[in-house]
C-alpha cells in the first residue's frame, strides 16, 4: 500500500506540474514557453529512440523532469534491452503485469513472444521440450490464432536449416527486431501515447503546409531563373530564389527535409509568391 501510495503521489505531482506549465503561457513568456515545449519534444524523441541517458541529461539540465516521462520509459528500457539480447523473460513479466489491459486492447504480443520462445527451442533442437512448451503455452491460443500456430508448429519438421522461404524467415534474427517494435507499439497504446514520436508529428504538419510540387523539380528552378532574369534583370540566383519563395530558410530546400516530406500530400497554394 505504501508503494502504491508513493506511485500515485508522484503521478499527481507530475500532473499538477504539467497543468501549471500549461497555465503559465502568456504573450510575455511565449518564446521561453515554446523553448521548453521544444525540449520536451526532443526528450520524447530520444526516449523513443532508446537514447535514455541523453534524454535524462537534457531533462535534468533544462529542469523539466516533471514534464517528461523518464520513469515510464525506464520501465520500457528493461524490456527492450532484454529483447535485443534475445530474452523474452522481462517482456512476458510485463505482459503478466498488464494482462487485463492488454486483453481489452486485443493484443497478441504475448502470443508472439511465446511463438519466438518455441522457435528458439526448435533452433536448439530441443524438440520434446518444444512440443511440451507448445501444449502448455501455445495451445490456449489455438482458437484465435490457429493459422499462425500451425505455421510455427511445422518448423518441427522443417528445422532451422531449412531453405524453404516460408519457414526460413521464422528463424531470422530480424524477428527479434519485430518484437522490439511490437512491444513499443503496445507500450505506447497502454500509456495513451501517440504511436509516432511528437517530433515526427510536428515536422510532418509543418512540412505538409510548406510542400508544393516546385521544390521537387529542377526544371522549376531553371525556368524561374531564366524567366525572372530576363524580365526583371535580377543579378544572381539568390535574388531569384527570394522572389520566387525558395529561400535558404525554407526547410524543403534541404535534401533531408525533402526526403521526410516525400510521402506527405502537397499543400494548396492558390497564389504564388511570384
Amino acid at each position: 500500500m505504501e508503494e502504491g501510495s508513493r506511485t500515485e503521489n508522484l503521478q499527481v505531482q507530475n500532473c499538477r506540474a504539467r497543468l501549471d506549465h500549461l497555465e503559465s503561457v502568456d504573450a510575455e513568456n511565449l518564446s521561453e514557453w515554446n523553448n521548453v515545449r521544444f525540449k520536451r519534444i526532443l526528450v520524447d524523441y530520444m526516449l523513443r529512440m532508446s537514447y535514455y541517458d541523453t534524454a535524462r541529461k537534457l531533462a535534468e539540465s533544462s529542469k523539466i523532469e516533471e514534464l517528461v516521462d523518464l520513469e515510464v520509459f525506464q520501465e520500457a528500457k528493461k524490456v527492450v534491452d532484454a529483447l535485443k539480447n534475445q530474452e523474452v523473460g522481462p517482456a512476458l513479466a510485463w505482459c503478466a503485469e498488464n494482462k487485463s489491459r492488454l486483453k481489452k486492447s486485443k493484443s497478441k504480443f504475448e502470443f508472439q513472444l511465446r511463438l519466438q520462445e518455441f522457435i528458439e527451442l526448435v533452433r536448439a533442437e530441443n524438440y520434446m521440450r518444444a512440443i511440451l512448451y507448445a501444449r502448455r503455452y501455445l495451445a490456449p491460443w489455438g482458437a484465435t490464432h490457429l493459422k499462425e500456430l500451425q505455421l510455427v508448429m511445422t518448423t518441427l519438421a522443417f528445422r532451422s536449416n531449412t531453405e524453404c522461404t516460408k519457414y526460413k524467415v521464422l528463424f531470422e534474427p530480424k524477428q527479434w527486431d519485430f518484437l522490439v517494435d511490437q512491444f513499443k507499439q503496445e507500450f505506447y497504446k497502454l500509456h495513451g501515447m501517440t504511436l509516432e514520436p511528437l517530433l515526427n508529428i510536428y515536422l510532418q504538419a509543418g512540412l505538409s503546409a510548406l510542400k508544393t510540387p516546385y521544390p521537387y523539380s529542377s526544371y522549376h528552378y531553371v525556368t524561374a531563373y531564366l524567366f525572372i532574369h530576363i524580365y526583371l534583370s535580377f543579378r544572381d540566383f539568390n535574388d531569384v530564389s527570394k522572389a520566387y519563395g525558395c529561400t535558404k530558410e525554407d526547410p524543403l530546400s534541404q535534401e533531408n527535409f525533402r526526403k521526410l516530406a516525400m510521402p506527405l500530400p502537397y499543400s494548396k497554394q492558390h497564389h504564388s509568391k511570384l
